[in-house]
């Protein structure tokens, strides 16, 4: 295995996965984006990414479509199945469009044609990479919401539902067959429990968790 490691805090700065069954390839592409301040580590193989690299830091991969044994769709699909969210992007030799459509279909933030310039694939890296740390952002939310919720009683998560759908309080309490007070006690502790100081806010956090 290749490495790159640049003079940077190794848990904040997004890592490029290289996986490519040439050597030249590998050796190349580390050159590239060692020169342009990203840290970069190669693979000859699927297999030996999956086992060695560490799949959950933040990153993205580059990876040949067409290598021999495991191609670059297995690799992907063994990706997806191990649930493994990185950004992948596919180089190939040739264009090949029936596995272009299956690799975006799958996922794939980008295909590129060799020859390729350089600069096409850094900008294809920046942007998986701003992706890929969006989708972290957004997985980060989506805990920490999950978190509050979790905080919740079983009636007080069917207070919210009934809340977040636009039901007055005398609506929610004929609906669950308690008095107009204890709802507005329940909406009351909901609205402390979810860190919410307003409708608004609960409602968009409560579409957030339906989103996931």
């Amino acid at each position: 295995m290749l490495n790159v490691k640049l003079k940077a805090d190794p848990s904040v700065q997004p890592i490029v996965y290289v996986i490519d069954d040439d050597r030249q390839v590998r050796e190349s592409l580390l050159d590239l984006f060692m020169v342009t301040n990203k840290r970069a580590s190669a693979y000859a193989s699927g297999a030996e990414f999956l086992e060695s690299a560490d799949t959950g830091a933040p990153g993205c991969v580059v990876m040949d479509l067409h290598m021999p044994g495991e191609t670059g769709l297995d690799v992907q699909s063994r990706l997806i199945s191990q649930g493994i969210k990185m950004p992948v992007i596919f180089l190939t030799g040739r264009a090949d469009v029936p596995s272009s459509v299956t690799a975006l279909k799958a996922g794939a933030t980008d295909f590129i044609t060799k020859p390729f310039r350089n600069q096409d694939l850094l900008d294809a890296v920046d942007n998986a990479i701003m992706l890929d740390s969006e989708r972290r952002r957004a997985d980060e939310e989506h805990d920490q919401l999950r978190t509050l919720v979790d905080t919740l009683t079983p009636r007080e998560m069917e207070v919210m539902s009934a809340v977040v759908s636009g039901l007055m309080n005398k609506q929610i309490a004929y609906q669950l067959g308690i008095c107009e007070m204890t709802v507005k006690l329940h909406r009351m502790s909901v609205m402390r429990k979810m860190d919410s100081r307003s409708l608004a806010d609960l409602v968009r956090k409560a579409e957030r968790l339906r989103a996931k």
